[in-house]
């Protein structure tokens, strides 16, 4: 958004979305970052977070900010972190050209509609061999985000509808 602070300039909003147990949701707070968003700017939304009452997470669902998962693991470290899928889609558009981008996300589906991790892991392995020479910046990203894509695929399918995107966030 805009945002007049002597001068006006685009800034990202963040905002942190809550669902409880109960499937109840909740908005906990909306903060303008302002280029410096790394590990300490989030390790010091998550301590005011927690400052405030969010004593607990169960799963954290991110979008690939850079130094997020550490400062969710320093502030919950029981809390399973997953990558948004949306998101990290995405990125690998990013290292494609445009005219391969259908062709990527129709080979990458079969990876993240896995059943099992293990399943998962094969059909990565033949979208790699499949476009690894073209495209090796994508397999780098895939196997630097697989820690953080996998921990849905251990949930049912209504349950990874939920919890394998921010979109909930988006549409706030």
């Amino acid at each position: 958004v805009k945002i007049r602070d002597g001068k006006v300039a685009n800034r990202p909003i963040y905002v942190a979305l809550a669902v409880t147990v109960d499937g109840n949701r909740d908005i906990l707070g909306l903060w303008a970052g302002d280029g410096g968003e790394g590990a300490k700017f989030w390790l010091s939304v998550l301590t005011e977070l927690k400052n405030r009452g969010v004593a607990d997470a169960c799963m954290v669902v991110c979008d690939g900010l850079k130094g997020l998962p550490d400062a969710i693991g320093q502030t919950w470290p029981e809390a399973v972190v997953q990558t948004c899928i949306i998101h990290l889609l995405r990125a690998s558009f990013r290292y494609a050209g445009r005219q391969h981008w259908d062709a990527i996300a129709k080979a990458l589906k079969p990876v993240y509609t896995a059943a099992t991790e293990a399943a998962a892991r094969e059909r990565f392995a033949e979208f790699a061999q499949a476009w690894g020479t073209k495209y090796p910046a994508i397999i780098r990203l895939w196997e630097q985000a697989w820690a953080e894509f996998v921990p849905f695929l251990a949930f049912d399918a209504e349950i990874r509808t939920v919890i394998c995107s921010t979109n909930a966030i988006e549409s706030v």
